[in-house]
């Protein structure tokens, strides 16, 4: 189930399109009489004049189903969706028409109503678009109604007008995400395209917080185009095409197995060995000590015997 929400300043010219198409059928009507066209228009703005500064008084909402949702619809049950509808989206207490189409293959229908409600009121459509796809998402997921994926599967050639140049503003963002790295690719890529970038920033501050897209006179908010190419979104999908291409470009060499010389190592002889080892090492110490000292009492003898030989000489 999808919602379109239009708004518009001639009740006689949505009137005629939505009532008098072939096939058309009127399933409701609330504070409108419905002999002519003539006299719903005259109602429309017999209410209208209740706030006559109000420039764009009509409301216009077209809503579709799945061509594989025709099992589950009847005229009945399309009215009591489009009544549903209108409560989830806050339009009350005002005039509205519920018209069913036939010259589609899904079923649709169209919705009109009075945006000064009885009370001379203003019914407010701020956020209503964002609105609109909320509502249109939680019904269809709460009456099992068929679910499109994506918009890869909506009929270029049937779109006309501002809806056309959406989903081709849809596919040529979605095709420059494929290979940009930063905004600023981004922004030149969609520029080669005939699409300009502008940002929304939060009050006195150089925080962005939203991301437009415009065609030529049009202009359409990125989560408006699809809840991918919300500012976040997109950042998050920029920087994801950055990291892949640096994983990418970053081919691991293959190690070279260096030779490693083992280095000489002192061999130390296990604990018993080395005092082993000591106590021969004390042994020879000792020893050559013990032969210097006796060496020197060797010379010591030789030199008294020769002195007392020379004594005996001058004796004789």
């Amino acid at each position: 189930m999808i919602g379109k929400v239009i708004v518009g300043k001639s009740f006689s010219g949505c009137a005629r399109y939505v009532v008098q198409k072939p096939g058309a059928e009127v399933l409701v009507a609330e504070g409108i009489r419905t002999e002519t066209v003539s006299a719903m228009v005259a109602d429309f703005n017999l209410q209208r004049r209740l706030r006559p500064e109000l420039e764009k008084a009509v409301g216009h909402i077209a809503l579709n189903w799945s061509a594989q949702d025709m099992a589950k619809l009847t005229p009945t049950i399309m009215a009591e969706r489009a009544k549903e509808y209108l409560e989830r989206m806050q339009i009350r207490n005002t005039q509205y028409l519920i018209v069913q189409h036939q010259d589609r293959r899904h079923p649709h229908l169209h919705i009109i109503y009075n945006r000064v409600d009885y009370e001379g009121k203003t019914i407010s459509d701020k956020f209503q678009h964002r609105r609109n796809a909320k509502v249109c998402r939680e019904m269809t997921v709460q009456h099992g109604y068929y679910l499109a994926p994506d918009k890869g599967q909506v009929k270029r050639e049937r779109l006309k007008g501002a809806d056309k140049v959406k989903y081709e503003l849809h596919d040529a963002v979605k095709e420059a995400l494929r290979s940009a790295q930063s905004w600023y690719e981004l922004e030149h890529l969609l520029k080669a395209k005939g699409i300009s970038i502008s940002y929304k920033y939060r009050r006195g501050t150089e925080q962005v917080q939203g991301v437009s897209f415009h065609v030529g006179e049009l202009s359409f908010k990125g989560s408006a185009v699809d809840r991918s190419l919300s500012y976040g979104n997109i950042t998050r999908q920029l920087e994801q095409n950055k990291q892949q291409s640096l994983e990418t470009a970053h081919v691991p060499q293959p190690k070279q197995e260096s030779i490693v010389r083992p280095q000489k190592s002192a061999i130390v002889p296990p604990s018993g060995e080395r005092n082993t080892l000591h106590a021969l090492v004390d042994i020879l110490l000792s020893t050559a000590t013990a032969q210097g000292d006796g060496s020197h009492h060797l010379n010591d003898y030789q030199f008294k015997k020769t002195k007392r030989k020379k004594r005996k000489r001058r004796h004789l």
